[in-house]
């Protein structure tokens, strides 16, 4: 079990399992036997707090997306997608210089510059359409403890399937004003839509898949997005049929992090385990 520090998490070389329990958060499942899983870790956006993991796990054209997030806005419904690109354009989660108009909100527009147009929409029935990015009647609610948890089969495009690594999942919807609901008050009117407001329409986390720009050509105005390549961890690929073997790190991680957290009068670290 070896332990390589990031500049946000603490990456395990066990596999996203022990990622996964290493952060806190529950785990979503490896993929079905025949196919594979990658792990994507979900950073605030908007000072909002929220924070997740999600797995993407294809078998073919089947993808199933699992998310388990916290500190959501309780009650209402969160708008998520997959944003980004399938002919091998490098996007990436945004940050708070993308707030242009220096309005102290970062709208979706602003942050679309970064992360890409809609891929595909995470819906909980219905279509899955770009076009049903906004369908916040079909989109998961949190519960009263800002908790979100979601698991969608679907069947995808094959150049979902070839590009799956460089698109990302962001999930929609601040309380800019802490009055526990989506209003104008808090940010005004969405500028994608003025019937709703902007709290239910700005990005409030992105999250990439580890290794995302690896291979991936750099944004130069082809499609939506100015940003430019930038490093990433290496792949979380997780080849089928290692559950068990995951969940066997996963405790040898728990384990770990409990002998560390105990005294004793000698301590022997792993050659290449961080501090």
């Amino acid at each position: 079990m070896i332990a390589k520090r990031t500049g946000r998490l603490v990456v395990l070389t066990a596999g996203p399992a022990a990622v996964c329990l290493a952060l806190g958060l529950s785990c979503p499942a490896v993929a079905a036997e025949g196919g594979k899983a990658y792990q994507i870790d979900l950073a605030q956006l908007n000072d909002s707090g929220s924070r997740g993991t999600a797995m993407l796990s294809l078998k073919g054209n089947q993808l199933t997306v699992q998310i388990e997030s916290e500190g959501m806005v309780p009650g209402q419904p969160s708008a998520q997608h997959l944003h980004g690109s399938t002919k091998g354009h490098d996007f990436k989660c945004p940050d708070a210089t993308d707030d242009t108009n220096r309005d102290g909100v970062l709208s979706n527009t602003e942050a679309t510059v970064d992360y890409g147009d809609i891929n595909i929409s995470l819906t909980t029935s219905g279509d899955t359409k770009a076009a049903s990015g906004l369908a916040v009647d079909r989109m998961p609610v949190a519960d009263k403890q800002g908790k979100l948890s979601y698991k969608r089969t679907i069947t995808v495009a094959q150049d979902v399937v070839d590009h799956i690594k460089d698109l990302h999942i962001v999930q929609h919807g601040i309380d800019r004003n802490g009055n526990g609901t989506y209003d104008v008050q808090g940010a005004g009117k969405s500028e994608l839509d003025p019937k709703l407001p902007q709290e239910a329409t700005a990005p409030t986390n992105c999250g990439m898949v580890m290794g995302a720009s690896v291979g991936s050509i750099p944004v130069g105005g082809v499609e939506t997005g100015g940003g430019t390549a930038q490093s990433a961890p290496q792949s979380a690929t997780v080849p089928a049929g290692v559950a068990l073997a995951l969940s066997a790190a996963a405790a040898g991680a728990v384990f770990l992090a409990r002998r560390r957290s105990s005294p004793a009068p000698e301590r022997t670290e792993s050659k290449g385990a961080a501090a």
